[in-house]
């Protein structure tokens, strides 16, 4: 229970709870995205890569990877009193890519993970936004090794519309992904006001 300043007792807030996407290319850093930010501990579906798996498995780039996630990352991460995003982590390769249409159900937006090094491994997770109508901003993850890049120019390398979002992050960092996700928030909310605006004649 809140005391507010009138010395009354205010009922607690009921949150709204958000359903955000996380996507990319394998090795991108969506799990660590995920883990970095998460209030509580993440649900982790990562399994070994096997030799089994090498003529399916392009690990060009990263080769030091030795496990990948086969159905998704959870977390929570509580940006205001009364707004929790629940975070879906979606597998990079695009053998689970069947997955996606359950994760995707209910969300609000996206974030797609970019890596400069192998910008055309988002090229399937920026399509299937646009496709789906689902909002969603690019998060540059800056790599150590990786040239930074202004972010206009990886919008132009993506051809994406003026008006998605590009933003340069770590994917370590909890602030530095906090303001991707609240960038992802903005832009939906912005999107769905606009749908919702009567047309003029």
């Amino acid at each position: 229970m809140v005391i507010g300043r009138s010395g009354r007792r205010k009922p607690p807030v009921e949150p709204v709870t958000l359903k955000m996407l996380v996507a990319g290319g394998f090795g991108v850093g969506k799990t660590t995205l995920v883990g970095a930010v998460s209030e509580i501990k993440p649900l982790r579906t990562e399994e070994t890569l096997s030799e089994a798996g090498r003529p399916v498995d392009d690990i060009g780039g990263v080769e030091a990877k030795n496990t990948t996630t086969v159905a998704m990352d959870f977390g929570r991460i509580t940006l205001r009193e009364d707004l929790v995003l629940y975070l879906f982590g979606t597998p990079g390769q695009d053998r689970f890519w069947f997955l996606w249409d359950e994760l995707a159900t209910g969300a609000l937006g996206g974030v797609v993970l970019a890596d400069t090094r192998r910008l055309e491994d988002c090229f399937a997770a920026v399509d299937y936004f646009e496709r789906r109508g689902i909002p969603f901003a690019v998060g540059v993850n800056c790599f150590d090794d990786a040239a930074r890049y202004p972010a206009d120019s990886v919008r132009g390398a993506l051809d994406l519309d003026d008006g998605v979002p590009v933003v340069l992050c770590d994917a370590r960092d909890r602030e530095s992904v906090k303001e991707v996700l609240i960038t992802v928030v903005e832009h939906a909310m912005t999107r769905v006001a606009a749908q919702r605006e009567p047309a003029t004649t």
